[in-house]
Protein backbone atom coordinates (compact mmCIF):
# COMPACT_ATOMS: atom_id res chain seq x y z
CA UNK A 1 0.00 0.00 0.00
CA UNK A 2 1.50 3.34 -1.02
CA UNK A 3 2.13 5.88 1.70
CA UNK A 4 -0.38 8.74 1.79
CA UNK A 5 0.72 12.07 0.38
CA UNK A 6 0.87 15.05 2.69
CA UNK A 7 0.14 18.54 1.37
CA UNK A 8 0.12 21.22 4.06
CA UNK A 9 -3.19 23.15 3.92
CA UNK A 10 -1.19 26.36 4.43
CA UNK A 11 0.10 27.22 0.96
CA UNK A 12 2.80 29.44 2.48
CA UNK A 13 4.33 26.37 4.14
CA UNK A 14 3.34 23.62 1.72
CA UNK A 15 5.50 21.62 -0.68
CA UNK A 16 4.27 20.10 -3.92
CA UNK A 17 3.62 16.44 -4.65
CA UNK A 18 6.86 14.43 -4.80
CA UNK A 19 8.33 13.71 -8.21
CA UNK A 20 7.79 9.99 -7.59
CA UNK A 21 4.04 10.49 -8.05
CA UNK A 22 4.56 11.31 -11.74
CA UNK A 23 6.95 8.40 -12.34
CA UNK A 24 5.40 5.48 -10.47
CA UNK A 25 3.33 3.09 -12.66
CA UNK A 26 1.63 1.74 -9.51
CA UNK A 27 0.37 5.23 -8.61
CA UNK A 28 -0.87 5.69 -12.17
CA UNK A 29 -2.84 2.43 -11.90
CA UNK A 30 -4.15 3.32 -8.43
CA UNK A 31 -5.59 6.57 -9.78
CA UNK A 32 -7.94 4.65 -12.11
CA UNK A 33 -10.20 3.45 -9.31
CA UNK A 34 -9.52 6.00 -6.60
CA UNK A 35 -9.72 9.14 -8.76
CA UNK A 36 -11.19 8.58 -12.21
CA UNK A 37 -13.80 5.85 -11.62
CA UNK A 38 -15.23 8.05 -8.83
CA UNK A 39 -15.23 11.32 -10.80
CA UNK A 40 -17.72 12.77 -13.27
CA UNK A 41 -16.50 12.68 -16.86
CA UNK A 42 -17.87 14.78 -19.71
CA UNK A 43 -19.01 12.46 -22.51
CA UNK A 44 -20.53 14.81 -25.08
CA UNK A 45 -23.70 16.72 -25.81
CA UNK A 46 -27.21 15.45 -26.42
CA UNK A 47 -27.63 16.95 -29.91
CA UNK A 48 -27.00 13.55 -31.63
CA UNK A 49 -29.72 11.98 -29.44
CA UNK A 50 -32.72 14.12 -30.29
CA UNK A 51 -35.05 11.36 -31.51
CA UNK A 52 -36.37 8.27 -29.66
CA UNK A 53 -34.50 5.13 -30.69
CA UNK A 54 -31.12 6.78 -31.13
CA UNK A 55 -28.07 5.03 -29.64
CA UNK A 56 -24.58 6.45 -29.28
CA UNK A 57 -21.86 4.05 -28.06
CA UNK A 58 -18.60 5.38 -26.56
CA UNK A 59 -15.65 4.25 -24.47
CA UNK A 60 -15.18 6.07 -21.19
CA UNK A 61 -11.59 7.41 -21.14
CA UNK A 62 -10.35 5.17 -23.93
CA UNK A 63 -6.85 3.92 -23.26
CA UNK A 64 -7.27 4.28 -19.49
CA UNK A 65 -10.59 3.25 -17.93
CA UNK A 66 -11.66 1.66 -21.24
CA UNK A 67 -15.26 1.20 -20.10
CA UNK A 68 -17.70 0.39 -22.99
CA UNK A 69 -20.87 2.47 -22.51
CA UNK A 70 -23.70 3.92 -24.58
CA UNK A 71 -26.20 6.74 -24.41
CA UNK A 72 -29.72 5.90 -25.55
CA UNK A 73 -33.00 7.76 -25.94
CA UNK A 74 -35.86 5.32 -25.35
CA UNK A 75 -39.30 5.42 -26.94
CA UNK A 76 -40.69 7.27 -23.95
CA UNK A 77 -38.19 10.04 -24.85
CA UNK A 78 -35.98 9.43 -21.81
CA UNK A 79 -32.18 9.57 -21.91
CA UNK A 80 -30.09 6.74 -20.38
CA UNK A 81 -26.50 5.68 -19.93
CA UNK A 82 -26.06 1.90 -20.18
CA UNK A 83 -23.26 -0.62 -20.17
CA UNK A 84 -22.46 -1.64 -23.73
CA UNK A 85 -21.60 -5.19 -22.64
CA UNK A 86 -24.09 -8.07 -22.99
CA UNK A 87 -25.03 -9.66 -19.66
CA UNK A 88 -24.88 -13.14 -21.22
CA UNK A 89 -21.28 -13.68 -22.34
CA UNK A 90 -19.78 -10.19 -22.27
CA UNK A 91 -19.95 -9.24 -25.95
CA UNK A 92 -19.82 -5.54 -26.82
CA UNK A 93 -23.38 -4.91 -28.00
CA UNK A 94 -23.49 -1.79 -30.18
CA UNK A 95 -20.51 -1.12 -32.50
CA UNK A 96 -21.69 2.24 -33.86
CA UNK A 97 -24.38 4.89 -33.72
CA UNK A 98 -27.79 3.61 -34.76
CA UNK A 99 -31.55 3.98 -34.38
CA UNK A 100 -33.29 0.89 -33.02
CA UNK A 101 -36.48 -0.39 -31.40
CA UNK A 102 -34.45 -2.69 -29.13
CA UNK A 103 -30.79 -3.57 -28.52
CA UNK A 104 -29.95 -7.08 -29.79
CA UNK A 105 -26.70 -8.93 -29.16
CA UNK A 106 -25.27 -10.14 -32.47
CA UNK A 107 -23.58 -13.10 -30.74
CA UNK A 108 -26.53 -15.09 -29.28
CA UNK A 109 -29.56 -12.87 -29.85
CA UNK A 110 -30.21 -11.55 -26.32
CA UNK A 111 -32.41 -8.44 -26.51
CA UNK A 112 -32.72 -5.40 -24.26
CA UNK A 113 -35.07 -2.43 -24.14
CA UNK A 114 -33.48 0.98 -24.69
CA UNK A 115 -33.65 1.67 -20.95
CA UNK A 116 -31.43 -1.38 -20.34
CA UNK A 117 -34.13 -3.81 -19.16
CA UNK A 118 -33.77 -7.42 -20.29
CA UNK A 119 -36.33 -8.20 -23.02
CA UNK A 120 -35.79 -11.77 -24.27
CA UNK A 121 -33.27 -14.56 -24.86
CA UNK A 122 -33.56 -17.59 -27.16
CA UNK A 123 -32.79 -21.15 -26.00
CA UNK A 124 -33.02 -20.37 -22.27
CA UNK A 125 -36.11 -22.43 -21.45
CA UNK A 126 -35.51 -24.30 -18.22
CA UNK A 127 -32.89 -21.91 -16.82
CA UNK A 128 -33.64 -21.51 -13.10
CA UNK A 129 -34.35 -18.07 -11.64
CA UNK A 130 -34.13 -16.47 -15.06
CA UNK A 131 -34.29 -13.62 -15.87
CA UNK A 132 -33.00 -11.84 -12.75
CA UNK A 133 -31.74 -8.35 -11.96
CA UNK A 134 -28.31 -9.42 -13.20
CA UNK A 135 -29.69 -9.84 -16.71
CA UNK A 136 -30.52 -6.13 -17.10
CA UNK A 137 -27.79 -3.85 -18.44
CA UNK A 138 -26.01 -1.90 -15.68
CA UNK A 139 -26.88 1.82 -15.67
CA UNK A 140 -23.97 4.05 -14.62
CA UNK A 141 -25.12 7.41 -13.18
CA UNK A 142 -25.86 9.96 -15.91
CA UNK A 143 -26.03 13.69 -15.23
CA UNK A 144 -26.90 16.64 -17.45
CA UNK A 145 -25.82 20.27 -17.36
CA UNK A 146 -28.04 21.88 -19.96
CA UNK A 147 -27.26 19.78 -23.06
CA UNK A 148 -23.91 18.47 -21.83
CA UNK A 149 -23.79 14.89 -20.54
CA UNK A 150 -21.61 13.57 -17.71
CA UNK A 151 -21.14 9.99 -16.55
CA UNK A 152 -19.50 8.48 -13.49
CA UNK A 153 -18.96 4.81 -12.66
CA UNK A 154 -19.05 5.39 -8.89
CA UNK A 155 -19.58 9.11 -8.21
CA UNK A 156 -18.07 10.41 -4.99
CA UNK A 157 -20.32 13.51 -5.14
CA UNK A 158 -23.56 14.50 -6.91
CA UNK A 159 -22.99 16.25 -10.25
CA UNK A 160 -25.09 19.23 -9.14
CA UNK A 161 -22.65 19.81 -6.28
CA UNK A 162 -19.61 19.52 -8.55
CA UNK A 163 -21.00 21.97 -11.12
CA UNK A 164 -22.79 24.35 -8.72
CA UNK A 165 -20.26 27.18 -8.99
CA UNK A 166 -20.05 26.96 -12.79
CA UNK A 167 -23.83 27.10 -13.02
CA UNK A 168 -23.95 30.10 -10.69
CA UNK A 169 -21.30 31.99 -12.64
CA UNK A 170 -22.08 31.28 -16.30
CA UNK A 171 -25.49 29.57 -16.22
CA UNK A 172 -26.94 32.66 -17.90
CA UNK A 173 -25.19 31.78 -21.18
CA UNK A 174 -27.45 30.25 -23.91
CA UNK A 175 -25.67 26.89 -23.83
CA UNK A 176 -28.40 25.14 -25.82
CA UNK A 177 -27.49 27.40 -28.76
CA UNK A 178 -23.78 26.50 -28.68
CA UNK A 179 -22.91 24.28 -31.64
CA UNK A 180 -20.05 21.80 -31.81
CA UNK A 181 -17.55 22.72 -34.54
CA UNK A 182 -15.42 19.68 -35.51
CA UNK A 183 -13.26 21.81 -37.81
CA UNK A 184 -12.05 23.80 -34.80
CA UNK A 185 -11.61 20.78 -32.52
CA UNK A 186 -8.67 18.39 -32.29
CA UNK A 187 -6.69 16.01 -30.09
CA UNK A 188 -3.14 16.59 -28.89
CA UNK A 189 -0.81 13.80 -27.79
CA UNK A 190 1.31 15.17 -24.96
CA UNK A 191 4.39 13.33 -23.71
CA UNK A 192 3.69 14.07 -20.05
CA UNK A 193 1.76 12.83 -17.02
CA UNK A 194 -1.87 13.94 -17.08
CA UNK A 195 -1.53 15.75 -13.73
CA UNK A 196 1.36 17.89 -15.01
CA UNK A 197 -0.88 19.12 -17.83
CA UNK A 198 -3.59 20.03 -15.31
CA UNK A 199 -1.10 21.81 -13.04
CA UNK A 200 0.04 23.99 -15.92
CA UNK A 201 -3.57 24.91 -16.67
CA UNK A 202 -4.28 25.77 -13.04
CA UNK A 203 -2.00 28.78 -12.73
CA UNK A 204 -1.57 32.02 -14.62
CA UNK A 205 1.95 32.41 -13.23
CA UNK A 206 3.50 31.26 -16.51
CA UNK A 207 1.48 33.57 -18.78
CA UNK A 208 4.09 36.36 -19.18
CA UNK A 209 6.85 33.80 -19.79
CA UNK A 210 5.10 31.37 -22.17
CA UNK A 211 2.08 33.07 -23.80
CA UNK A 212 2.96 36.48 -25.24
CA UNK A 213 -0.24 36.84 -27.31
CA UNK A 214 -2.53 35.75 -24.47
CA UNK A 215 -0.75 38.08 -22.03
CA UNK A 216 -1.38 40.94 -24.47
CA UNK A 217 -5.13 40.33 -24.12
CA UNK A 218 -5.32 39.75 -20.34
CA UNK A 219 -4.66 42.05 -17.40
CA UNK A 220 -2.10 39.91 -15.57
CA UNK A 221 -2.21 42.11 -12.46
CA UNK A 222 -5.93 41.41 -12.01
CA UNK A 223 -5.86 37.74 -13.03
CA UNK A 224 -7.32 35.80 -10.11
CA UNK A 225 -8.15 32.28 -8.93
CA UNK A 226 -11.21 31.28 -6.91
CA UNK A 227 -11.27 27.90 -5.14
CA UNK A 228 -14.31 25.65 -4.59
CA UNK A 229 -14.80 22.19 -3.11
CA UNK A 230 -14.48 20.17 -6.34
CA UNK A 231 -13.42 22.80 -8.86
CA UNK A 232 -11.82 26.18 -9.26
CA UNK A 233 -12.09 29.21 -11.50
CA UNK A 234 -9.49 31.47 -13.06
CA UNK A 235 -10.98 34.81 -14.03
CA UNK A 236 -9.31 36.47 -17.00
CA UNK A 237 -9.82 40.23 -16.86
CA UNK A 238 -9.29 41.81 -20.27
CA UNK A 239 -7.04 44.72 -21.09
CA UNK A 240 -8.54 47.84 -22.61
CA UNK A 241 -9.75 47.09 -26.12
CA UNK A 242 -10.03 43.32 -25.60
CA UNK A 243 -13.38 41.75 -26.53
CA UNK A 244 -15.16 40.92 -23.26
CA UNK A 245 -18.45 39.44 -22.06
CA UNK A 246 -21.62 41.51 -21.96
CA UNK A 247 -22.43 40.42 -18.42
CA UNK A 248 -25.96 40.50 -16.96
CA UNK A 249 -26.61 42.65 -13.92
CA UNK A 250 -27.06 39.48 -11.86
CA UNK A 251 -23.43 38.47 -12.42
CA UNK A 252 -21.04 38.90 -9.46
CA UNK A 253 -18.57 40.27 -12.03
CA UNK A 254 -20.98 42.85 -13.46
CA UNK A 255 -19.14 46.03 -14.35
CA UNK A 256 -15.81 44.25 -14.89
CA UNK A 257 -14.15 43.56 -18.25
CA UNK A 258 -14.11 39.76 -18.21
CA UNK A 259 -12.43 38.26 -21.27
CA UNK A 260 -12.48 34.62 -20.17
CA UNK A 261 -13.71 32.24 -17.47
CA UNK A 262 -11.45 29.22 -17.03
CA UNK A 263 -13.27 26.55 -15.01
CA UNK A 264 -11.48 23.38 -13.93
CA UNK A 265 -13.50 20.38 -12.67
CA UNK A 266 -11.61 17.76 -10.65
CA UNK A 267 -9.73 15.85 -11.84
CA UNK A 268 -9.28 16.47 -15.59
CA UNK A 269 -11.95 18.69 -17.16
CA UNK A 270 -11.58 22.31 -18.30
CA UNK A 271 -14.48 24.51 -19.43
CA UNK A 272 -13.13 27.69 -21.00
CA UNK A 273 -15.80 30.31 -21.70
CA UNK A 274 -15.10 33.15 -24.13
CA UNK A 275 -17.37 35.74 -25.77
CA UNK A 276 -17.43 33.49 -28.87
CA UNK A 277 -18.50 30.35 -26.99
CA UNK A 278 -16.88 27.45 -25.14
CA UNK A 279 -13.74 25.35 -25.46
CA UNK A 280 -13.96 22.09 -23.49
CA UNK A 281 -10.62 20.42 -22.76
CA UNK A 282 -10.55 16.80 -21.58
CA UNK A 283 -7.22 15.45 -20.32
CA UNK A 284 -7.12 11.67 -20.89
CA UNK A 285 -4.37 9.65 -19.14
CA UNK A 286 -2.60 7.07 -21.29
CA UNK A 287 0.61 6.25 -19.37
CA UNK A 288 2.66 7.79 -16.56
CA UNK A 289 4.47 9.88 -19.18
CA UNK A 290 1.75 10.34 -21.80
CA UNK A 291 -1.75 11.79 -22.10
CA UNK A 292 -4.17 12.89 -24.80
CA UNK A 293 -5.84 16.28 -24.57
CA UNK A 294 -9.04 16.85 -26.54
CA UNK A 295 -9.93 20.45 -27.46
CA UNK A 296 -13.65 20.63 -28.35
CA UNK A 297 -15.08 23.91 -29.62
CA UNK A 298 -18.72 24.93 -29.12
CA UNK A 299 -19.34 28.12 -31.05
CA UNK A 300 -22.03 30.70 -30.34
CA UNK A 301 -20.72 33.73 -32.26
CA UNK A 302 -18.28 32.79 -35.02
CA UNK A 303 -17.44 36.43 -35.75
CA UNK A 304 -15.67 36.75 -32.37
CA UNK A 305 -13.44 33.68 -32.62
CA UNK A 306 -10.26 35.38 -33.82
CA UNK A 307 -10.31 38.13 -31.22
CA UNK A 308 -9.36 38.40 -27.57
CA UNK A 309 -8.34 35.75 -25.03
CA UNK A 310 -10.10 32.97 -26.93
CA UNK A 311 -8.15 33.44 -30.17
CA UNK A 312 -5.29 31.21 -31.39
CA UNK A 313 -6.09 28.34 -29.01
CA UNK A 314 -3.96 25.93 -31.03
CA UNK A 315 -0.90 28.16 -30.59
CA UNK A 316 -1.53 28.49 -26.85
CA UNK A 317 -1.87 24.72 -26.49
CA UNK A 318 1.37 24.04 -28.35
CA UNK A 319 3.17 26.53 -26.11
CA UNK A 320 1.76 24.73 -23.05
CA UNK A 321 2.67 21.36 -24.51
CA UNK A 322 6.33 22.35 -24.86
CA UNK A 323 6.70 23.49 -21.25
CA UNK A 324 4.74 20.56 -19.79
CA UNK A 325 6.89 18.06 -21.66
CA UNK A 326 9.97 19.86 -20.29
CA UNK A 327 8.57 19.39 -16.77
CA UNK A 328 8.02 15.68 -17.47
CA UNK A 329 11.69 15.33 -18.33
CA UNK A 330 12.59 17.32 -15.23
CA UNK A 331 10.62 15.25 -12.70
CA UNK A 332 12.55 12.21 -13.89
CA UNK A 333 15.70 13.78 -12.45
CA UNK A 334 17.36 12.04 -9.51
CA UNK A 335 18.14 15.49 -8.11
CA UNK A 336 14.55 16.83 -7.94
CA UNK A 337 11.92 15.86 -5.38
CA UNK A 338 9.47 18.61 -4.34
CA UNK A 339 9.05 22.32 -4.92
CA UNK A 340 7.19 25.16 -3.19
CA UNK A 341 4.12 27.15 -4.22
CA UNK A 342 3.76 30.84 -4.96
CA UNK A 343 1.08 31.88 -2.42
CA UNK A 344 -0.21 34.59 -4.78
CA UNK A 345 -0.13 32.69 -8.08
CA UNK A 346 -0.33 28.93 -7.50
CA UNK A 347 -3.44 28.53 -5.34
CA UNK A 348 -5.03 26.36 -8.02
CA UNK A 349 -2.10 23.94 -8.14
CA UNK A 350 -2.03 23.68 -4.34
CA UNK A 351 -5.79 23.04 -4.34
CA UNK A 352 -5.39 20.33 -7.01
CA UNK A 353 -2.63 18.59 -5.09
CA UNK A 354 -4.70 18.54 -1.91
CA UNK A 355 -7.63 16.97 -3.79
CA UNK A 356 -5.31 14.38 -5.34
CA UNK A 357 -3.80 13.54 -1.96
CA UNK A 358 -7.25 13.18 -0.38
CA UNK A 359 -8.49 10.93 -3.19
CA UNK A 360 -5.45 8.66 -2.96
CA UNK A 361 -5.43 8.49 0.85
Amino acid sequence: MAAPYSIDPDIARASTLPASFYRDPAEFERSKEQIFARSWQWVGDTDPLKAPGQIQPFTLLEGFLDEPLMLTRDHQDRLHCLSNVCTHRGTVLVPGCSNERVIQCRYHGRRFHLDGRFASMPEFEGAADFPSERDHLPRPPLGLWDKFAFVSLQPAWPLEVVLAEMQARVGWLPLAEFRFDPTRSRDYLVQAHWALYCENYLEGFHLPYVHADLTAALDYGNYRTELFAHSNLQVGVGKKGTRCFDLPASSPDYGQDIAAYYFWIFPNLMFNFYPWGLSINVVKPLAPDRCKVSFLSYVHDLSLMERGAGAALDKVEREDEAVVEAVQRGVASRLYDRGRYSPSREQGVHHFHRLLAASLA
